[in-house]
């Protein structure tokens, strides 16, 4: 393996732009020599979005069969794809749902001798040990775990839930249940198709878990030795903005909406906000964010906060979608590079991990 430290992302959609972005810009702080990106397709319309990438510092990588498309916008590519896949230290996938498995199978094991860890986004169940920041780190094993799944944004959000409500105080026991309601906005901002023209309900495809939100849920915990009963319900708004879950954990151990809000005062990943409206929300990540994203894994909107009898726990939390699945993947790629100090190399982030929204 080289001794230059290379983080190669592929794909640069709604998770893979931003990615790009902030390794370009955080490169130096977060430990890597250089930041190659994959693009299959040279396309017009996105021939802005590569040549802004490029200009942040990444390099493109593209299939050979595609140079002279790329070429032809204006644009010359800095490597052929299987050369920077290669060079690689660690290789972060971004592609549509089930790509990721088809490269892990076709590409990637063909480059593991020579790579740290390869990383894939949440849809692609199967691809290796999930992971969500925060929650499973000490399940992670250098030189053994090489393949590594990043939960889905609304899976980071019940994670989160669970782990600070649920488990915090008392531990697996303490958790009796925990129901979730996936409050889906449609389509990203970014995106054209796949609008829905009103709320769109999902079915219980799974009849233990529901939906795959709190299957991936009991999943990231399972690595930790806990069997949680999880069990999640979705459906999509016509929205663009954020996605939202509402929540009902039962706990065994008595508890108030003070002493779970001073829990979540302490600890980074969840952020409180008085606002009730996605959009106000949204606007705020908008303004204060990395790029627009809100680098915590939920945002727990305080007046919905509600404790019945002392056991059961409700309320609803903004999920910022793209922004805990990009932090979760960055702390990912560190700890393959930094097992013993990726955490600190996050520190560069803080600005956009908030307190309050």
């Amino acid at each position: 393996m080289a001794s230059k430290r290379v983080v190669h992302i592929i794909g640069t959609g709604t998770i893979g732009e931003p990615l790009i972005g902030l390794f370009a810009e955080k490169k130096d702080l977060l430990g890597f020599d250089e930041v190659t990106f994959h693009k299959r397709t040279p396309l017009l319309t996105d021939r802005s979005k590569v040549i802004n990438l490029i200009r942040r510092g990444a390099r493109l990588a593209c299939d050979d069969a595609a140079r002279h498309g790329f070429r032809e916008l204006g644009i010359e590519p800095a490597y052929e794809h299987h050369d920077a896949l290669r060079q690689a230290t660690v290789v972060i996938d971004c592609t549509p749902s089930d790509v990721g498995l088809q490269n892990k199978k076709e590409i990637y094991e063909k480059y593991a001798h020579n790579t740290l860890g390869f990383i894939a986004q949440g849809s692609e169940f199967g691809f290796g040990k999930m992971y969500a920041r925060g929650i499973s780190d000490r399940s992670l094993r250098h030189g053994v775990d090489q393949y590594i799944q990043v939960v889905s944004c609304n899976t980071h959000n019940l994670a989160v839930l669970i782990d600070l409500i649920g488990l915090r105080d008392g531990g697996s026991e303490n958790l009796r249940s925990g129901r979730f309601l996936c409050i889906r906005r449609a389509n990203d901002i970014s995106q054209d198709g796949s609008f829905v023209p009103s709320p769109q309900v999902n079915r219980h495809k799974d009849e233990r878990f529901g939906t795959h939100h709190a299957r991936d849920a009991w999943h990231l915990f399972n690595g930790l030795g806990y069997d949680l009963d999880l069990y999640s319900s979705a459906l999509k708004v016509n929205s663009q903005y954020m996605h939202a879950i509402h929540f009902n954990l039962q706990v065994r151990k008595p508890t108030s909406a003070e002493a779970i809000l001073e829990t979540c005062r302490k600890d980074d990943r969840m952020a409180l906000t008085y606002k009730q409206s996605a959009n106000s929300v949204f606007s705020f990540g908008r303004d204060y964010g990395h790029y627009g994203r809100i680098l915590n894994q939920g945002v727990l909107v305080v007046p919905t906060l509600t404790v019945r009898k002392g056991h059961e726990v409700v309320g609803f939390c903004f999920t910022p979608q793209d922004g805990n699945a990009l932090i979760s993947s960055v702390a990912a790629a560190c700890w393959f590079v930094y097992p013993e100090s990726y955490e600190q190399k996050l520190n560069c982030l803080r600005d956009s991990i908030f307190d309050e929204v």
